[in-house]
């Protein structure tokens, strides 16, 4: 296991795809925090449409 390790750490390939992971990890995390705001904003709409459906009853 630490022949396999001191392989990848001495390899430009190891270091390109630790990169990559850090890029998907941020783009995964931007991701996170947009599709939240956007539940919090599509929730509050639906919570205002179900209010104004009660009241015209």
């Amino acid at each position: 296991m630490i022949h396999v390790l001191r392989r990848l750490a001495g390899s430009r390939r190891g270091a390109t795809a630790v990169e990559y992971g850090l890029i998907l990890s941020l783009v995964v995390l931007a991701m996170i925090a947009a599709l939240q705001g956007l539940a919090s904003t599509t929730t509050g709409m639906w919570n205002d449409v179900s209010t104004k459906v009660q009241n015209a009853h």
